[in-house]
């Protein structure tokens, strides 16, 4: 008779976890490739730590990118002052999020509130996955396995023979695609710059482009009909992300998808964006959607309307939710967390990799948080 293998026993995750404190450290990260847009050139990340405290000895982290170092300093005070909101409440992100967005209503929830509750709600999920031993994916009832990726770093306004070389380097970073920045002053300058990087790097790598809001609308039909010609995946954000009638016409009258996404201030704005047929693709921005809990309702949307959904930002949590998207197409994977991570997320083969320890993915490199503080 075979004798069963005795395994230890696995501790039972506690019954309830309770909100004790919140930590927030801000670190100003710089940039491996800093980043020039239409909008201006950022060299430092200033990314706002979060670790979420509980009674019951569990912790949870995430981190917000903050825009500037003001933005980061903005955030930690909106943290501390949602702490006490929610000291002592119950680790339930659903709930914890119903119960904030109704204590801004009168002071308004747009911009730096939305991201610090989302930023705490990314916290959340991280407890409860850490507290049952899963990986997020698996808790929220997926399975592990590596997602598409464009690289995202670098390739900003620059000169055509810096961004074709700079494509390459890229492409041999692991991945099939890359991100080239566009709104130059003029369309022949966006043109030349496409045709320099799509000439160089290899005829099955995928080429997106972002305008980062430059144009008017006028503009953007003008040079997207040219880009049409160029052999690129997508066009984002060439219009004020708002605008989702202007959108709508060019994504009716350029032949290239038109991606947006990134600015959507919670999933009502998506709903309204994919009503009005703004865009071919959507990539919610986890910090503006609403952390994790956005995110799946997100994912419904996108779901129901049968559109391919992307991220924007935090490749190591997108990561998870990805792979419990109904409709995943790319992750956009940028390096600017990964000196502050004792395990940053890892690419192979043009596909990112969730992590398979338990929670979000995070852990600090708490040397290098001390080393590049913004106090």
């Amino acid at each position: 008779m075979a004798i069963a293998e005795r395994r230890d026993p696995v501790p039972a995750p506690p019954a309830k976890l309770t909100i004790r404190g919140l930590r927030t450290r801000a670190a100003r990260v710089p940039m491996r490739r800093p980043l020039a847009t239409s909008g201006g050139t950022i060299a430092h990340a200033p990314l706002v730590l979060i670790d979420l405290e509980t009674e019951e000895g569990v912790r949870g982290r995430a981190y917000l990118f903050a825009y500037s170092d003001l933005g980061a300093r903005a955030l930690r005070q909106l943290l501390a002052g949602i702490l006490e909101m929610v000291r002592g409440d119950a680790v339930a992100p659903v709930a914890i999020a119903k119960k904030l967005h109704s204590r801004f209503t009168l002071m308004g929830r747009e911009g730096l509130p939305t991201i610090a509750i989302s930023g705490l709600d990314v916290a959340l999920w991280d407890a409860l996955a850490r507290a049952t031993d899963l990986p997020l994916t698996r808790l929220l009832g997926g399975e592990l396995h590596a997602v598409p990726a464009y690289n995202s770093n670098g390739l900003g306004i620059a000169p055509p023979e810096k961004l074709a070389d700079e494509a390459l380097e890229l492409l041999g970073e692991g991945f099939h695609a890359v991100k080239l920045r566009l709104g130059r002053k003029t369309l022949w300058e966006d043109v030349l710059a496409t045709r320099a990087v799509r000439a160089r790097i290899p005829a099955e790598a995928l080429l997106m482009t972002d305008f980062n809001q430059a144009l008017t609308i006028a503009e953007a039909l003008a040079r997207g009909r040219a880009l049409d010609r160029e052999a690129i995946y997508w066009i984002e954000e060439p219009i004020r992300h708002d605008d989702y009638a202007g959108a709508a016409r060019i994504a009716r009258e350029v032949e290239t998808p038109i991606q947006i996404g990134e600015n959507f201030l919670g999933t009502r704005a998506m709903a309204a964006a994919i009503a009005a047929g703004a865009a071919d693709y959507v990539m919610p921005d986890l910090a503006r959607i609403g952390g994790v809990t956005g995110w799946l309702r997100a994912a419904a949307l996108a779901d129901a309307a049968g559109i391919e959904m992307s991220s924007h930002l935090y490749p190591e949590v997108s990561a998870q939710l990805l792979a419990v998207t109904p409709t995943a197409h790319f992750l956009e994977y940028v390096d600017w967390a990964a000196p502050i991570l004792a395990r940053p997320l890892h690419i192979s083969d043009g596909q990112a990799q969730p992590a398979e320890g338990p929670g979000v993915g995070l852990d600090w490199n708490d040397e290098a948080v001390a080393r590049f503080a913004l106090e």
